[in-house]
């Protein structure tokens, strides 16, 4: 397992539609955040080859309690830069299962990245799906 904290959070999808400018500045955007999760995967001391299929975790901690939809926080930018990293082999949904999760009324905003290796992506959701039926 590998966890990162990040003392920011991406910015939302919304950021990016409707703005003529948005692929320059998506662009932008895109390179800061593999950057930087590769200087946190650095100062982690992770050394191990890209995991083939995991689970990735993302908490974003705002500062505020305003609402978000988590579909504006889709975690693109922070899957690439862990692939680019060498964390992760790929970011298809045959390589990684996403979870996301808000905190809200923090202290500090920051994102904090999980990575759990996992043998089979479909164990998982079989898991899941039998969970769900007992309910």
């Amino acid at each position: 397992m590998i966890k990162l904290v990040i003392s920011d959070i991406p910015p939302s999808n919304n950021k990016y539609m409707g703005n003529s400018h948005s692929h320059h500045i998506y662009r932008q955007d895109k390179e800061y955040w593999e950057a930087l999760i590769g200087w946190s995967v650095k100062a982690s001391g992770w050394k191990g080859k890209p995991l083939p299929r995991a689970v990735v975790r993302i908490t974003y901690h705002f500062k505020d309690r305003r609402r978000r939809d988590p579909d504006n926080y889709s975690g693109k930018f922070i899957l690439d830069g862990l692939k680019a990293a060498g964390v992760i082999e790929d970011d298809s949904f045959k390589n990684v299962k996403l979870e996301l999760a808000g905190q809200f009324g923090c202290k500090k905003k920051a994102t904090i990245i999980e990575v759990y290796k996992v043998d089979k992506l479909i164990d998982i959701y079989n898991q899941e799906v039998e969970q769900l039926a007992m309910v």
